[in-house]
């Protein structure tokens, strides 16, 4: 499947869904743990459809990402017992976004993981895998 930057056809990687090593799925998105994990269980939630970002998503894709989270927790609950969570969406080159394909990150957290855990999202959490 290809997408469109606005003036050319792209090859988006999410859009390869063969490719990918597919956790959890319903009708509107996938779940598969993240290729570059901030932490062991790592997952991103992504709707099937190409869009760029989550402002694009249709209502029923939000509802399928979010149901896709739940299902993700669960899992990454029983296979590597978090103390906590991060979620997140980076939206837009200056927000973050490196692949633009929507892409919602659920992060498992860990006692200990940083000294001080308070601020969340709002302090950088030091990646398992370099990010290139």
């Amino acid at each position: 499947m290809t997408g469109r930057d606005g003036h050319h056809e792209i090859i988006c990687p999410f859009c390869q869904i063969e490719s990918l090593e597919i956790v959890l799925e319903n009708d509107k998105a996938v779940g598969f743990y993240d290729k570059y994990p901030v932490q062991r269980g790592h997952l991103l939630i992504i709707p099937k459809r190409h869009i760029c970002t989550y402002f694009d998503a249709e209502n029923e894709e939000v509802m399928a990402i979010h149901d896709l989270l739940k299902k993700g927790k669960e899992l990454i609950d029983e296979k590597f017992a978090p103390d906590g969570y991060n979620i997140g969406v980076n939206v837009g080159e200056f927000g973050g976004q490196t692949i633009m394909h929507l892409h919602v990150h659920l992060i498992p957290r860990y006692k200990g993981d940083m000294e001080d855990p308070r601020g969340g999202i709002r302090k950088a959490i030091p990646n398992l895998v370099p990010y290139p």
